[in-house]
Formats: C-alpha cells, sequence, structure tokens
C-alpha cells in the first residue's frame, strides 16, 4: 500500500469521523431535549406520515427519542455506521413532514433549511460508511469473509 493511499484513507477517515461526531451530537441534543421533556407528539399526531400515522403518539415519542439517543452513539464509534444513518434520515424525513412544513416550528425562514442540512450531512454516512476510524471497518477488517459486514 502506498503512502499516498494510506494519506488519503486516513485524511478521509478523519473527515468522515468529523463529520460523524458533529451529526451525533445535534441529535443526541435532540434526544436528551425529549427525554427530559414532556412528549409533544399528541398535538401533531394526526399530520404524521403514514405508518407512524397510525401509532400512538406516545410510542412515536419513544421511537423518536430512542433513535435520537442510541443511532449518534452508534455514529461516534462507527458501528453500523449505515443503519444509523438512514434510521437519523427516517426520522429526518418524518419530522419534516410533520412538524417542520409549516406547523408552527421553522427554523428558518421556510422550515426547510435544518432537514436538508442534516439529510445531506448523513448522506456520504449512508452511502460510504464510516471510514477507517471505526468499528465497522475493523469488523469488516477481521472477518473479511462475512459480506454482511459491508452493510454496516
Amino acid at each position: 500500500m502506498s503512502n499516498c493511499h494510506i494519506f488519503k484513507q486516513t485524511a478521509q477517515g478523519i473527515s468522515l469521523f468529523v463529520l460523524r461526531c458533529f451529526i451525533a451530537y445535534e441529535f443526541f441534543e435532540a434526544g436528551l431535549e425529549k427525554w427530559n421533556g414532556e412528549n409533544w407528539f399528541h398535538a401533531v399526531q394526526d399530520n404524521f406520515p403514514f405508518p407512524f400515522s397510525i401509532l400512538p403518539a406516545d410510542l412515536n415519542w419513544a421511537i423518536a427519542t430512542g433513535a435520537e439517543l442510541i443511532f449518534p452513539i452508534l455514529l461516534v464509534l462507527g458501528l453500523a455506521t449505515r443503519f444509523s444513518a438512514l434510521g437519523l434520515m427516517v426520522l429526518t424525513a418524518v419530522a419534516w413532514a410533520t412538524v417542520h412544513s409549516g406547523l408552527g416550528y421553522n427554523v428558518c425562514n421556510n422550515g426547510y433549511k435544518l432537514p436538508l442540512i442534516y439529510l445531506i450531512t448523513l448522506l456520504p454516512l449512508l452511502l460510504q460508511s464510516a471510514g477507517v476510524i471505526s468499528l465497522d471497518f475493523l469488523l469488516r477488517k477481521k472477518y473479511p469473509a462475512k459480506k454482511w459486514l459491508n452493510l454496516l
């Protein structure tokens, strides 16, 4: 392996690690707010897209809180990165459809900017995984015959 390849792989790994930490912080902070706050999903339950619209508001609250606490930890560790990124993308899309699109919670002029930034930030993690500074990379290196690990 050439020095140039090692440098490129390391630089990409550092970049993806910083990206993972940034987005993990954003979602974990939101999860802590939900964990310590009151369930306000009852007020927007009718706006949830299917299949979340058929779930009770308390269950949706628990799912959102759990996702915002667990997936960020997995992102920082670089474990099940693609799965975690996809989960947070679904969470963001549901929040965008339910809350951010004109229902009183506008973080920007039209409420679309922040969810779009989250989706774009999560996209490289979904497509590239976590990079060399991750448990996903170590698992793939240790068990190269396990093709399903590439899905992480």
